[in-house]
């Protein structure tokens, strides 16, 4: 607020803010598209459709972008039915908690969508302890998940790109020092590694 009082430019990236006033402009992943891009892999691996657990995280608005767009994959296939949404609050621990609870109520589930990677991986180690073939998506391609799909422990990640990120955000705010009128926001394109 002392920033933005004292008439201080201020550029976001990566995290967005709720009022958008506060800045100049943003960049950051098209994350709806990171969750979209998973919903897309799931139905294409698992054509069959089955039960599906999503640990989401409510309070984080990337997250809630994220599993929109999974959803929104799923409301067309009515073959798959969400029987948990769980708020995994973006971390591993909770993951593991709520990934290993829904893998106990439901031990048929075909798929954990964890919002983030940090809760994938969480939700890995539940997988992996109750023995289940669900198959596993997170948000990030962070290497970490990116190892435990190698392993084949993991099945995907709806991939960001911070260099691409940072790199928008720099030349926006170059164009910005020269007088150019700029967008509220930069998406930046997201994609699957699988």
């Amino acid at each position: 607020d002392k920033v933005k009082e004292a008439g201080i430019p201020m550029f976001g990236f990566d995290t967005e803010v709720a009022d958008m006033s506060y800045l100049v402009t943003y960049a950051g992943s098209d994350n709806y598209n990171a969750g979209y891009v998973c919903g897309l892999d799931l139905v294409e691996k698992c054509p069959e459709g089955g039960e599906v657990i999503v640990l989401d995280s409510p309070t984080m608005q990337s997250v809630v972008d994220r599993t929109d767009g999974f959803l929104d994959v799923l409301k067309d296939h009515p073959e798959f039915t969400v029987v948990t949404q769980l708020d995994s609050m973006g971390n591993r621990q909770l993951g593991n908690e709520n990934a290993t609870d829904a893998l106990t109520a439901n031990p048929n589930a075909v798929c954990i969508f964890g919002g983030n990677d940090p809760t994938a991986l969480g939700a890995a180690a539940a997988i992996d302890a109750a023995g289940s073939k669900a198959l596993l998506y997170g948000v990030d391609g962070s290497p970490d998940v990116k190892a435990l799909i190698a392993e084949g422990r993991a099945t995907g990640t709806g991939a960001q790109s911070p260099i691409s990120i940072g790199k928008t955000i720099a030349e926006k705010y170059y164009e910005w020092k020269d007088g150019a009128e700029l967008d509220e926001r930069y998406p930046i394109p997201t994609f699957m590694i699988n």
